[in-house]
């Protein structure tokens, strides 16, 4: 029964626009075997109890780079999450391949501007990633 009241009241102070400003901000390039991975749908998330906020959606550019930020308001610690969407090396699969990459909560910062930047580094999308899955209906 506790549980559910403190499920009941975070929701309704989520929804009531209750808690503290807190940012993320990521940074990264990926490759695909030899060359840069243009164009990859990069998403990042807040992992919520009911449904995950959106808190920003880009693709990389030419040189297979990307810059990720946004932030939320909540009164617990936000829970960003980077949900990358590929094809590299997938032949004629259906959907696409998507690797999830969390971000440390060291690089959360509390108001509107991020102060850190996760930096994800170079990642070869080539590779099979232990926990990657399929996405079909990531475009919305």
């Amino acid at each position: 029964m506790k549980c559910l009241l403190v499920l009941l009241a975070t929701i309704s102070c989520t929804f009531a626009g209750v808690g503290f400003k807190q940012s993320v901000a990521v940074k990264g390039r990926l490759i695909c075997n030899d060359g840069p991975a243009k164009d990859v749908r990069v998403k990042m998330y807040d992992k919520d109890v009911l449904m995950d906020t959106k808190l920003d959606d880009k693709t990389t550019d030419g040189n297979g780079e990307f810059y990720l930020t946004g932030g939320d308001s909540e009164i617990s610690s936000i829970d960003p999450r980077v949900n990358i969407y590929h094809d590299c090396d997938d032949g004629w699969t259906p959907c696409q391949r998507r690797l999830t990459v969390g971000v440390p909560d060291k690089y959360i910062t509390n108001g509107d501007k991020p102060t850190k930047v996760f930096d994800l580094g170079t990642i070869q999308l080539a590779g099979k990633w232990v926990g990657e899955t399929r996405d079909c209906i990531h475009r919305h």
